[in-house]
Formats: C-alpha cells, structure tokens, sequence
C-alpha cells in the first residue's frame, strides 16, 4: 500500500537525489493543476506532470541539472503551443527543485498539507480497499475503528489509524472539512457514528459528506431511529445512502471503492 509520496520519500531516505518539478501556476488549457509535482531521478519518474513534450522536457532539464549542468531558475515558463507539439493551448509555469535526504521530514509536511481528509470508519474488506485506493487519491484519510489490530503494520503517509472506543467519540475530533465514510463491523455502531456526525454538523456544519455503507432497508430502519431522536428531514438528507455513484452494482470490496471514491471525487470543490 504505497502511495506516490511515500515512493518518494523512501527513495530520499535511501541516499537518492533529484529534481522535484510541480506545476506552479497555469494559463488557459494545461494537462494537470497547479501544485501536481512529479520527481525526477537520474533512472525513473515518480508521478507525472501530465504528460508528453513538456513532461519530456521538463525530465531532461531536471537530469542534465542532476548530470551537473547549469541550475534551472526556480520557476519556467512553456507555451503549450507548437514550440512542444501539444495542443492545450495554455501555459504552464513549473518550479523546479533540488531534493535529498535532507528534505525528507519537509517533504512528507509539504506534499501532504494540501490533501484533502476523509474519516474513515471501519477496518473490514471495503474500508481496506477503500484506504488502499484513496491513498493513490487527493486524499488524506484517518481509518477508525473500534477494535485492536484491525490495521495493516504498513500503511502510506496519507493514512493515519486510530483505535477509538466508543467509536463514535473520534467525530468530535476530525478534522474540518473532513468527507466522512461510515462502514463498521455493526449496524449499532453505524448509527453511533452517523448521530455523532448529525451532532456535530448541527453544531459546526464542517463536515461536507457523510456517507453510510447499507441499502434503501438499512437507511429506511436508520432513518426512523434519527427520527425518533429528534433530528429533522432535512438534517438527515445531509446522509448518503447507499454509498457509491450509481450504476457500479457490483459487491466486491474492490468495486465498491472504486464507486465511493468517485463520489468523493465528486463531491470535491
């Protein structure tokens, strides 16, 4: 389960030197965002910066710098015009940085401040999946779970555990902003968690997804408990259930990550 930066950064850790690249401003059409980075080592790329001529030749400027040629300003500017053969049209701006073993604790900051948090509740099949696909995703992600050695020893940067108990005592904590992912090994502790985040989104309105594992039934059956307990129509509309974007049916583990995180996707600004 490694992510990009975390091949990154075990390649510093190893005595590895290169070039860091990131697109630092963009004009008009461009093949990726501002702040997508990619390293450039004397043997291998690690991430991409979208491709093509300007990725080409942003990797041979970064290695002849590596090879001991002349430094590269800190910023570049590329016409993506006929000068590199793409027809984006726009202009990318890309900053250009020297990185080593010196670099490692900035780095794992650096390139994981700007992810975007999700909680996620549960250690089974799909949340395992799940924390596998997100951490190759714009994601930061706290896996929860209420019991003890649910979690695999090795996990990527992006992902951090946490052993909670009650479970649902972890919502007042998270994160502002955090996408929340609710799949625990019960139906009770389901419910836990989805009236810990209700609570809080009446309290703070932070939490912009909140999305429950379960069909039509279970959400049906969930429903008239949070309506008993006094939460409104249109506090609990703020609950996605089921979970996934539609038309995906299938029920692997696999599947299901796949579709919940292109409604994360989805649901990102």
């Amino acid at each position: 389960m490694n992510g990009l930066v975390d091949t990154l950064l075990a390649r510093l850790g190893a005595g590895g030197q290169g070039v860091l690249v990131r697109v630092h401003a963009t004009q008009g059409s461009a093949p990726r965002e501002a702040g997508t980075w990619m390293a450039v080592w004397d043997d291998d790329l690690t991430g991409t910066i979208g491709g093509g001529q300007l990725e080409f030749q942003a990797t041979q400027e970064a290695r002849g710098w590596l090879a001991g040629g002349a430094a590269i300003e800190e910023v570049r500017r590329y016409p993506l015009g006929p000068s590199l053969g793409q027809c984006c049209g726009g202009v990318v701006f890309l900053a250009y940085q020297r990185i080593g073993p010196e670099h490692v604790a900035a780095l794992r900051a650096e390139l994981t401040a700007h992810l975007n948090p999700v909680a996620l509740f549960g250690g089974g099949h799909v949340g395992a999946a799940l924390a596998r696909l997100l951490s190759t995703l714009p994601f930061s992600v706290r896996w929860i779970d209420s019991r003890d050695g649910v979690f695999p020893p090795q996990l990527p940067v992006q992902i951090e555990t946490e052993h909670s108990e009650p479970v649902q005592d972890a919502v007042a904590q998270l994160a502002v902003g955090s996408r929340v992912l609710i799949m625990s090994f019960s139906h009770a502790e389901d419910l836990d968690i989805v009236i810990a985040c209700l609570k809080r989104q009446r309290e703070r309105g932070d939490l912009p997804y909140i999305g429950l594992i379960g069909s039509k039934t279970k959400w049906a059956t969930f429903r008239h408990r949070l309506e008993a307990r006094g939460f409104t129509q249109a506090e609990m509309d703020h609950i996605t259930c089921p979970i996934g974007v539609p038309g995906i049916t299938g029920k692997e583990p696999e599947v299901i990550a796949v579709a919940v995180a292109a409604q994360l996707l989805q649901s990102l600004p």
